[in-house]
């Protein structure tokens, strides 16, 4: 890395040793799990261009905003609207949270057996590692599930502005409500924070710059249903991955470039895997940069992921805002209408989601559904039976996968996984 990264992360507050450790077990996992690749779409080149500059030019970009008087605010979830962000003149950027990292350290805030996801973002505040965290002018947390709410009584202290967003945990008209009166408190704290009023034009035109990068993710979805695929699910989930930290109108011009390449692709009858491997379709907990170890088995196992059932995948993506409305109230509400309709496993009951995974099955042809659930996430875990027995009412075979973020495992996961293939096949 150059003097000058170097120089911003030491202003930023890294510690530069950990720092320079983590970027070297990401780039090394990168060139093993992502460059090892045959067959990738050339338009790739630009999110390893991306991923090789993950800490470095897109940082000194965040920071050049700031600089400018833009306020970069950090987000965990899919539930914290980009819109809003967009239309008071901030940036949203999603925050680190998908490999271990000073778990001895979390281990004296948070039980040893909290969801790693939980356990991740601690470890990256505690180990001073993460750029973006540390470039955050507000960090928005979300009252998701237990463990989530209860740890940010721990980052609270740590920050400098944690703002907690509180989510409903039912699809009723209260449930609704709430969501409402939450996204309302929150447009004013970002304008207490930019100093920026959101108008109607600029809500209306952040909700289309948004709309627009969920249709460039919602055409690679698309692209995927064709036999063969012209795309790994490694590649698919690194842009997923990608679109929450990276430029969006740059993102939904590079994706879409991507797209018609992968267009020309299939209409030669060109895949990434032959059309005997079966289709896989993942389910369950989103994966952050950089939870690429199920996915990399699952694809070195013979078989081909078509699609993602996740908050890093469709779930987050699935529907548009709509941009109708006339004034700032009725578009506050669209994008309310949008938002409640995700379905995360903190809702209850969540039939909603075993629905989509039986749709997304039959769009996707796929001929099995591995479910993801990290260790001790208690909502995806628990929606792990019902789902599965869901899916074997219809016929569709599938496989109740539970992990954490390291590798130990690595093995014993690979022989599940080529056996559940070896049985599709």
């Amino acid at each position: 890395m150059s003097e000058e990264h170097v120089s911003m992360w030491k202003h930023l507050g890294l510690n530069l040793t950990a720092h320079d450790a983590l970027l070297k077990v990401l780039g090394d996992a990168y060139t093993d799990i992502y460059l090892a690749q045959k067959q990738r779409p050339d338009g790739m080149a630009y999110f390893d261009f991306v991923m090789s500059e993950v800490h470095g030019l897109r940082i000194k970009e965040l920071l050049d905003e700031k600089e400018q008087g833009r306020k970069i605010i950090g987000s965990y979830c899919v539930f914290v609207p980009e819109e809003i962000t967009l239309a008071a003149n901030a940036t949203l950027v999603g925050l680190c949270s998908g490999a271990d990292f000073a778990m001895e350290e979390v281990e004296k805030y948070l039980p040893r057996n909290t969801c790693a996801l939980i356990k991740s973002a601690l470890g990256f505040k505690l180990g001073k590692v993460c750029p973006y965290l540390e470039s955050a002018d507000m960090v928005v947390g979300e009252n998701t599930c237990d463990g989530k709410k209860k740890a940010y009584e721990s980052l609270g202290p740590l920050l400098d502005n944690l703002y907690v967003m509180d989510l409903p945990q039912v699809k009723s008209d209260q449930g609704r409500t709430l969501l409402r009166s939450e996204y309302e408190r929150f447009k004013v704290a970002v304008q207490d924070l930019t100093s920026v009023t959101i108008t109607h034009e600029s809500l209306k035109k952040a909700i289309q710059t948004v709309n627009a990068k969920r249709m460039a993710l919602h055409r690679l979805a698309r692209l995927r249903k064709a036999d063969p695929v012209p795309i790994s699910g490694l590649d698919a989930l690194l842009a997923n991955q990608v679109s929450f930290y990276d430029n969006p109108a740059r993102f939904t011009e590079s994706l879409n470039k991507i797209c018609d390449e992968l267009e020309k692709r299939i209409a030669a009858n060109q895949g990434v895997s032959p059309k005997k491997n079966p289709r896989i379709l993942m389910a369950g907990c989103p994966m952050a940069v950089p939870n690429w170890k199920l996915p990399w088995i699952v694809e070195t196992s013979g078989a081909v992921i078509v699609g993602e059932e996740s908050c890093v995948g469709e779930r987050g993506i699935r529907n548009l805002t709509d941009d109708t409305g006339t004034t700032v109230d009725e578009l506050m509400d669209a994008i309310t209408d949008r938002y409640f309709k995700v379905d995360c496993a903190i809702f209850t009951p969540n039939s909603d989601r075993l629905n989509h995974i039986e749709e997304m099955a039959k769009d996707y042809q796929a001929d099995g559904v591995i479910h993801y659930g990290l260790q001790f996430c208690q909502p995806y875990t628990m929606e792990a039976i019902p789902v599965e027995n869901a899916l074997d009412t219809k016929g569709i075979p599938s496989l109740r996968i539970e992990t954490d973020y390291g590798m130990e495992d690595a093995g014993q996961l690979k022989t599940r996984i080529e056996a559940f293939i070896e049985m599709l096949k």
